[in-house]
């Protein structure tokens, strides 16, 4: 397996990407459709980084384009990209078009196995079981793997209802098993949050009492 370079353009957006997540992008300004026709012709990865509105993080993620979906007459193009490796970013070059960096590649500390490792991963299959059956989420069941504690952890915090900041936090971890109990414990609330808005839109759309269901929750003023 080839080594992947060490220097690298770099996109910063406001979000964040993970190993193992797939992202639609939709590339309109010129210096990132440069940058994505050269990726496409290397068949080499850019790095994402988050760009939180004050500064640029310096963990980011590879993200390998896996699809083209859309190509525009004016060089617009929309894309599918997957996350692949971390980095953390070294020294950065700003006088190109694109910003492009030295990166030093991010793996995970050896951890041996742990008996918690079953329940753990119960406890992804049953919440990710709870996730399907809300409105609105995708199936997440056939990305499950029981045995793979490593992508399950990064599966979790990709699902919709984590903010950048989490992922953020989540993408710099260097334990597989942190990541993944913290990862379950967001989601868990993730869940609660969504199941409860969508019991409060149902009694606005009804004859319910707001006010009676919150008290209930524990949530009443």
């Amino acid at each position: 397996m080839a080594l992947p370079p060490r220097k690298i353009p770099v996109f910063p957006l406001g979000l964040v990407l993970l190993p193992g997540m797939a992202l639609p992008l939709h590339i309109f300004e010129e210096r990132y459709k440069i940058m994505v026709n050269e990726s496409l012709e290397r068949n080499e990865p850019f790095g994402i980084v988050y760009f939180d509105g004050m500064k640029i993080h310096p963990v980011g993620c590879t993200a390998r384009i896996v699809e083209i979906m859309k190509q525009y007459d004016d060089g617009r193009m929309d894309i599918m990209v997957l996350g692949e490796q971390r980095f953390y970013m070294e020294q950065t070059d700003d006088s190109r078009p694109c910003l492009v960096s030295d990166v030093i590649y991010i793996d995970d500390m050896e951890e041996p196995a742990n008996a918690q490792d079953p329940a753990l991963s119960q406890k992804a299959a049953d919440l990710l079981g709870d996730l399907e059956e809300l409105p609105g989420y995708a199936g997440e069941s056939d990305r499950f793997d029981a045995g793979d504690l490593k992508r399950l952890s990064f599966m979790v915090p990709g699902i919709e209802g984590f903010t950048p900041e989490e992922r953020q936090h989540f993408l710099e971890m260097t334990s597989v098993r942190e990541r993944l109990e913290k990862g379950l414990k967001v989601l868990e609330k993730v869940i609660a949050r969504v199941k409860i808005s969508r019991e409060v839109a149902e009694i606005i759309g009804g004859n319910g009492h707001v006010r009676a269901f919150l008290a209930r929750q524990g949530m009443a003023p």
